[in-house]
């Protein structure tokens, strides 16, 4: 009977204060979160610009919540559920709202079928992503590899057609055709839930003698992102699309090293 006082007492004394570390990365998540739901409502005001920034805002607080959360050692299961909720809404729901707003509705009955079909992949593959948490760890060659395209990639993909109608307005008999922006949905929501390996660098390392380029390549783009956004951003889309049959190709070679040594 003491001990299960003194545990009671134990779990009151948890519950009365947080370090600060375990809470940090819940507040990033809630940014990001904020970001997408922001950005539904320029969507809903016809704000493309705006919408379009706010879902990358959210992506990039989404890539930071889990630097912080490892740096910080404050991961928590209550972190995790909550960074796929807010994955949801700001990859999932966020670029479906704008697709539509920018030009399925205009589809008669389908349009918001497409639409509602990003959504429901990418609760699809969020759940699926957690449960793969609980399984057992993946071979080697999958270290550097997502299993289909991650979330934040797959909104950008989706918002790509919206990105090239800001510099190139002649190409909107293009782009913000209904059928061009139907079949990217449908290939987009198939490479979510899909198992094709993508490119990962959670795990990548960079060599020293790289250090200095690469520094090099990251004030560029900073600089591309400031005078040419939409430009460089559409860029870096169009050449992460082209990354995906590059990384299936790495990926059977190191899968067949790896297999060969067993």
């Amino acid at each position: 009977m003491e001990r299960i006082n003194q545990k009671i007492q134990l779990s009151k004394q948890k519950l009365k204060a947080l370090p600060f570390r375990k809470i940090a990365p819940n507040i990033v998540t809630l940014l990001a979160l904020c970001a997408g739901v922001t950005s539904i409502r320029y969507s809903i005001q016809a704000d493309w610009a705006k919408a379009v920034i706010c879902v990358f805002v959210a992506a990039f607080f989404d890539l930071l919540d889990g630097r912080v959360a490892r740096m910080l050692k404050g991961s928590t299961k209550f972190g995790a559920e909550l960074d796929s909720l807010s994955d949801c809404i700001s990859f999932g729901v966020a670029p479906a709202i704008m697709i539509y707003q920018w030009t399925m509705f205009d589809l008669p009955k389908f349009g918001w079928f497409f639409c509602l079909l990003l959504s429901v992949g990418m609760a699809m593959r969020l759940a699926r992503f957690n449960t793969m948490l609980e399984e057992e760890p993946q071979p080697e060659y999958w270290n550097h590899f997502f299993v289909g395209v991650p979330a934040p990639a797959a909104a950008a993909l989706v918002m790509m057609p919206i990105m090239i109608s800001f510099d190139f307005p002649e190409l909107n008999w293009l782009v913000r055709s209904n059928a061009f922006c139907a079949v990217l949905l449908v290939i987009v929501t198939f490479l979510m839930v899909s198992r094709i390996p993508t490119f990962s660098t959670k795990k990548l390392k960079v060599p020293t003698y790289l250090m200095m380029p690469l520094m090099l390549i990251v004030a560029l783009f900073a600089s591309f992102i400031i005078t040419q956004p939409w430009l460089t951003l559409g860029i870096m889309t169009v050449l992460y699309a082209i990354s995906i049959p590059v990384g299936v190709i790495v990926f059977l070679h190191e899968k067949k090293e790896f297999l060969s040594r067993q």
